[in-house]
């Protein structure tokens, strides 16, 4: 079992169209291998109250070098004035599935 250089890349989005063009738009750059999109439902602070909805988070997959990279371009390609991008290390890992993030995140 490999146990470093690659992270889970999270965002989320008010909208399934809209989370699942900006998780095939990373992909198709190869800043991540692949993406998941699900629904979840947020509960959060803003504008100085709390907030509540349904959202779509999406989850890339990606080599820690690509980290930075893949924060930037979510930044970018997102319509939320802040968006959340939280890279997580990945600790345990397969090493076949490892080694296929590696080979397809070519950016």
């Amino acid at each position: 079992m490999t146990t470093s250089g690659f992270l889970v890349v999270t965002t989320t989005h008010d909208d399934e169209t809209k989370a699942r063009e900006l998780a095939a738009k990373a992909v198709g750059e190869r800043l991540a291998a692949c993406a998941q999109v699900y629904p979840i439902s947020s509960v959060y602070w803003w504008e100085g109250k709390v907030e509540s909805g349904q959202e779509w988070r999406v989850d890339f997959k990606t080599r820690a070098d690509l980290g930075g990279r893949l924060a930037e371009f979510i930044g970018e390609h997102h319509s939320y004035d802040v968006p959340e991008v939280i890279g997580v290390p990945v600790t345990v890992g397969s090493d076949g599935y490892l080694d296929w993030i590696r080979a397809e995140t070519t950016a």
